[in-house]
């Protein structure tokens, strides 16, 4: 009688863990079954200081951050994930001062204005502006650090895009 009951659990234990299922990503991504597909648009620099190097590195950037970390085939424009914006703001300020009042560190930020349209689920989507920034010595110039700062500042950009869009932070 115990075997016959133990048989009939486990069976019916089986049956529901069946349809179950777990789904995981070590990238953090959430995406929907649905999505197969995602589109970015260029990301021209519109911000009154211009770095040459901006648009195409933010742009690229983001692409292959869904590329490598989804499922998700890219399509040149319309994706079930589409992306388009632009660079707003570029600029450098002092961050900190020392005694006597000169500049000991400069920030570099960058905002990106994102239009995020989810094509599965329309209340996803968004249409809002990110900023991340990198802090620099006063002794070196902007132009000396620029090539560095953007990589670092641009993948903060794309990680908290990304995030936004592909975990519904």
């Amino acid at each position: 009688m115990i075997k016959k009951l133990f048989a009939i659990f486990s069976a019916a234990a089986l049956c529901l863990l069946a349809g179950c299922t777990v789904k995981y990503s070590l990238s953090g991504a959430s995406i929907p079954p649905d999505a197969k597909t995602f589109s970015v648009a260029y990301f021209p620099n519109n911000a009154p200081l211009v770095a040459p190097i901006l648009s195409s590195t933010l742009t690229d950037e983001l692409t292959q951050r869904f590329a490598t970390r989804t499922r998700l085939v890219q399509v040149p424009e319309g994706g079930d994930f589409a992306f388009e914006g632009e660079i707003i703001g570029y600029t450098s300020a002092t961050s900190s001062v020392a005694s006597g009042d000169y500049a000991l560190q400069n920030r570099l930020t960058i905002t990106v204005k994102v239009k995020f349209t989810n094509a599965i689920d329309e209340k996803m989507s968004f249409n809002k502006n990110f900023s991340a920034y990198a802090d620099y010595d006063s002794t070196r110039l902007l132009t000396e650090v620029e090539g560095e700062l953007i990589t670092e500042i641009v993948e903060q950009l794309v990680t908290d895009i990304f995030m936004a869009a592909a975990s519904n932070w």
